[in-house]
């Protein structure tokens, strides 16, 4: 499975941007999907998860209200709708994919997912 994240690019604060992520290869329609992110000098960061087909969306407490993850399964694609962004938003922004369904205790876990992508810099100025 091959992952190729698009999207990113220079922003003001307050600015949207909508990340998209498309997988080729073998189908990850049903599996856990993810959105992390990495700020220079910082570790990755859980973003955005779907646990899986018939699961649950998660969010980071600090994008909460101003992120949204969607699917397109037909597309095999998956988005993060970026709304009021802010400076400290600015990181690159990794999409990222399980076979299967992950439990709810361990989307926020970088470590649990099969396929990642190359990453999309996201900049945000204030």
């Amino acid at each position: 499975v091959q992952l190729q994240a698009s999207g990113g690019g220079l922003v003001q604060a307050g600015d949207s941007l909508r990340l998209s992520c498309a997988a080729s290869g073998r189908s990850v329609s049903s599996g856990a999907k993810a959105w992390f992110r990495q700020a220079p000098g910082k570790e990755r960061e859980f973003v955005a998860a779907f646990s899986g087909s018939g699961g649950v969306t998660y969010y980071s407490d600090y994008v909460k209200g101003r992120f949204t993850f969607s699917r397109d399964n037909a597309k095999n694609t998956m988005y993060l709708q970026m709304n009021s962004l802010k400076p400290e938003d600015t990181a690159v922004y990794y999409c990222a994919a399980h076979r299967n369904r992950v439990a709810a205790g361990s989307v926020r876990y970088f470590r649990e997912y099969d396929y990642w992508g190359q990453g999309t810099l996201v900049t945000v100025s204030s």
